[in-house]
């Protein structure tokens, strides 16, 4: 955990950083915050709540938060990683092998998830602004009811740029809590000419009989200019969680027009991932979770005078620290804090009549979804660094 504090107008800035989600030891990693009595804790929150009741406006205690927002996890599966997947997706010498560079890039972004703990739900207008080398990436909430995200990243330097706005739908089915995430999120190898589209996974949260979380469904990516396809399958556990195999995706790789079959795809997420080519049976490794996501830093603050007031680690600060420190009663004080402060903000708004606007991003929302396209051409270089 990173604090660090200023004076700036007589109001206190403080930025609290907390460690990415990562694949290695529990004790690396903010995830290990657990609650007591764990299941019959759960078990107590679903009381009120009826299948198939939609969650989004579910308030979870501090005691089952971890100690950031959605907006930073949505963010870290982009900036924190071990190795730099997109440079590799950049400099494939043919379409193909930039496709299967995209392939391994999109199963990156895929995390895991702690059964039992969740991150904050951002408030309107929270950003989230880091830099990680040459790629520069800021996230904002354009909307808090319904929750949607936009993110944009763009690296001068690779001319890449990616583009997401997507909405989670959690609904609660009796002994499950299953997550969709709307929303297609674009990856452009402007070099190239080339846009990749592709969707996430849906979050699987089980209560009974077994406790577990995993990421299930199927995954198309597909590049417009070329017409390659992947179709990927998140398979979690066995029914009911009991036995089988956790974590597996297979897939193929195919070209569009003919239909031909490229390459299989097989592995788990959280492990290595293979590719056999179906020409001539040769099967290499794309994807090595370990040197992806193990061993993540904290990112660190390089200049808190350039962070916004709207920046998750300031906006959630308080209670960062708190739950870091266990301190509960300090962490459902600060929670309710932020909570009140934008209760206020928005009958501020209803009074003088006004509507929130995005300060980042020009945003609609019509037949086909929620839709973002970015105020600026690139994403200035951030006051937090991831390493």
């Amino acid at each position: 955990m990173v604090q660090v504090k200023m004076e700036e107008e007589k109001k206190e800035t403080k930025v609290v950083l907390t460690r990415p989600l990562t694949i290695g030891r529990e004790s690396d990693s903010d995830a290990s915050y657990k609650a007591p009595n764990l299941l019959q804790r759960i078990l107590s929150l679903f009381n009120n709540v009826r299948p198939g009741s939609d969650l989004t406006r579910f308030q979870l205690p501090p005691l089952f938060n971890l100690p950031k927002s959605q907006l930073q996890c949505y963010g870290e599966s982009v900036y924190c990683t071990g190795s730099d997947l997109l440079s590799m997706c950049n400099n494939g010498q043919s379409p193909l092998d930039r496709f299967i560079s995209v392939v391994a890039w999109c199963i990156s972004t895929t995390r895991p998830v702690t059964f039992g703990v969740a991150p904050y739900n951002p408030i309107l207008g929270e950003t989230h602004h880091v830099s990680r080398g040459n790629l520069n990436v800021l996230l904002e909430q354009i909307s808090h009811h319904p929750p949607v995200t936009a993110l944009h990243a763009t690296d001068e330097k690779e001319n890449i740029e990616m583009l997401w706005c997507q909405r989670p739908d959690p609904k609660f089915n009796g002994t499950s809590v299953e997550a969709k995430v709307h929303g297609i999120r674009q990856l452009k190898l402007l070099n190239h000419g080339e846009t990749y589209e592709m969707n996430c996974p849906r979050l699987l949260l089980r209560i009974l009989p077994v406790p577990g979380a995993d990421w299930a469904g199927t995954v198309n990516i597909r590049c417009l200019e070329t017409g390659l396809v992947a179709e990927l399958s998140y398979r979690s556990s066995s029914f009911l969680g009991i036995g089988g195999n956790h974590r597996v995706i297979k897939g193929k790789i195919l070209d569009s027009s003919s239909l031909k079959v490229l390459y299989e795809v097989d592995g788990h997420w959280d492990r290595t991932v293979k590719v056999k080519d179906t020409n001539n049976g040769k099967v290499r490794v794309i994807y090595d979770a370990k040197e992806v996501m193990s061993g993540l830093e904290t990112p660190i603050l390089k200049d808190i005078e350039g962070v916004w007031q709207t920046e998750s680690a300031h906006v959630w600060g308080e209670l960062n620290q708190a739950i870091v420190s266990k301190d509960w009663e300090k962490a459902r004080e600060a929670k309710l804090k932020v909570e009140e402060r934008q209760r206020e903000l928005v009958r501020e708004r209803e009074s003088k009549g006004e509507t929130w606007i995005s300060k980042h991003f020009v945003v609609s929302n019509n037949k086909e979804g929620w839709q973002c396209s970015p105020i600026h051409k690139s994403v200035p270089a951030a006051p937090i660094t991831a390493l």
